[in-house]
């Protein structure tokens, strides 16, 4: 009996995860961020390594393809737009690369 109702309680919390599902991308999309390493070298205020994830923000915005050359720089790496440190490639999947891109736009 008590198997049934922690299931019950369980479906009922995520059925609230899915109803609240417009807050889930950011919280999702900064877990994928930190767990692909990116808050490694990135921050979302404050220049590390890498630009903040604000300045990425600010470079991109706006631009017709800018979300499209976001997740080429996510996958294959760049050089030389942010400085003399190079971005390498991150083992990423394309879906992913789209969430990440998506997500620091919307920041």
């Amino acid at each position: 009996m008590r198997t049934q109702h922690a299931l019950t309680a369980l479906a009922a919390a995520f059925g609230c995860l899915l109803a609240l599902g417009a807050a889930m991308p950011a919280h999702a999309s900064q877990a994928l961020a930190s767990s692909k390493a990116c808050l490694a070298c990135h921050s979302l205020d404050k220049k590390m390594v890498g630009p903040a994830f604000q300045d990425i923000k600010g470079k991109y915005t706006g631009r017709k393809d800018g979300q499209a050359q976001m997740v080429q720089s996510i996958l294959k790496g760049s050089s030389g737009r942010w400085g003399p440190v190079p971005m390498p490639a991150n083992a990423v999947s394309q879906a992913d690369a789209n969430t990440l891109a998506k997500w620091i736009l919307s920041l």
